[in-house]
């Protein structure tokens, strides 16, 4: 086999199946949620026993995402996102078919499933196929693809339910990871994992790094990693789920501008990934560039939290907010490449990632709790609060990473 330096086509090929296959994966993070009106009435649930569909998917995939690091590991990252990618696809299936809850908790418990494998399997291939200058762009476009996910969501699953009810909406959405599935299978070859395959019968022999299958959980820096993807996304939950409804209370917006506010999040932070994939593609202290855009975004939120400035002004730093989030994002995947050992990249992504399902599945109890009680601002205060703590954690594992790094050389 060439070992060849990979060509700007191939590196956009993978760059692009990948983003294709994560965007996939944000859809079906919320292949319920918009349904929750039809769902309501169809089985005559609570709101609270359509929260746990959500939990339920979030734990299951926090859980199958530490665990699935280990399986892309031994197996290759190819083999693992196919099969991440049917399993959603299966998933929409069972749900678009339920006729009682219980069949709705087990299909967002498949979804769950499905949905774990994706950023061990993900990362582990744009590390492995896509060349190093590249990275930070490929991780742009990762994070950029998940927002669109996000987004198209809602608009599909609603549109298609408005139209054909919402077992047809599901059986609509189901095609999507089935077409993505078939497309990844054609380009099967830009995906291989020979390299994948070697580092395993490398880590089989021993890595005097790494030492053991679990050696990677006794560094520092993976937890620091882990508690950076918690923090960040319980502020993440806490703009998902209420900024909207905060921003109404604060500044008596109406609904429409108050869903500006989130969409102006949004935009900004897919415009922020592009940026930040220029940035860290030219430095190496990814720590850095998290920590600044993180101060603002933070400083941000808590000028929102106050309610003084006019409303128009409150949409525009919601977007600033997003915007400084989606610059950190490439910065904080080539952070986590940097602390991860040799062989143990799937282990890592797969370890590191589940905090950011705990933080989704945490946050909004948390956020909600704060709105119950008739404090909408301090929902932007605990945002503000949590991106200030993730510097921390960020300048601890970029600190420890240098440090070792300095440690090697001089060895």
């Amino acid at each position: 086999m060439s070992t060849a330096v990979p060509t700007l086509r191939q590196d956009a090929q993978v760059i692009g199946l990948v983003g294709v296959a994560h965007g996939v994966s944000h859809f079906f993070h919320l292949i319920l949620a918009p349904l929750f009106p039809w769902l309501k009435e169809a089985f005559g649930l609570s709101y609270a026993e359509l929260g746990l569909l959500m939990t339920a998917f979030f734990v299951v995939s926090g859980i199958g995402q530490a665990l699935a690091g280990f399986v892309v590991d031994r197996v290759g990252a190819r083999a693992v996102l196919f099969s991440g990618i049917g399993f959603l696809g299966l998933s929409a299936l069972v749900l678009s078919q339920a006729n009682s809850y219980s069949m709705l908790l087990a299909g967002s418990m498949l979804a769950g499933v499905g949905n774990s494998v994706f950023h061990p399997a993900d990362f582990t291939l744009l590390n492995k196929r896509v060349s190093t200058p590249r990275l930070g762009h490929a991780f742009s476009v990762h994070g950029i693809s998940g927002n669109l996910g996000w987004a198209a969501a809602p608009v599909f699953l609603t549109l298609m339910a408005g139209l054909f009810g919402w077992r047809s909406a599901l059986l609509a959405a189901a095609l999507i990871p089935f077409a993505v599935l078939a497309l990844l299978f054609v380009y099967r070859d830009l995906l291989r994992t020979d390299e994948v395959s070697a580092a395993v019968a490398a880590s089989k022999k021993g890595d005097a790094g790494e030492g053991h299958i679990l050696g990677f959980m006794r560094l520092p820096a993976v937890w620091m990693c882990f508690a950076f993807f918690f923090i960040t996304a319980m502020a993440l939950g806490g703009i998902q789920s209420f900024s909207s409804q905060s921003l109404r209370e604060l500044y008596g917006m109406s609904l429409a501008s108050a869903t500006a506010g989130y969409t102006a999040y949004m935009l900004a932070s897919a415009a922020g990934m592009v940026w930040g994939g220029f940035l860290a593609s030219k430095t190496s202290r990814h720590d850095r560039t998290i920590a600044f855009a993180f101060t603002a975004a933070g400083v941000f939120a808590l000028v929102v939290a106050t309610g003084v400035v006019p409303p128009l002004v409150a949409v525009a730093l919601m977007g600033a907010i997003g915007f400084g989030a989606g610059v950190a994002g490439p910065s904080r995947d080539l952070l986590i490449r940097a602390a991860a050992p040799k062989n143990a990249t799937g282990r890592v992504y797969g370890v590191v990632y589940s905090g950011l399902d705990i933080g989704l599945a945490s946050g909004p109890a948390l956020f909600g709790a704060l709105m119950d009680a008739g404090h909408p601002s301090w929902v932007f205060v605990g945002i503000g609060i949590f991106q200030c703590l993730a510097i921390l954690t960020a300048i601890s594992v970029g600190s420890n990473t240098a440090r070792n790094a300095s440690a090697a050389q001089a060895a």
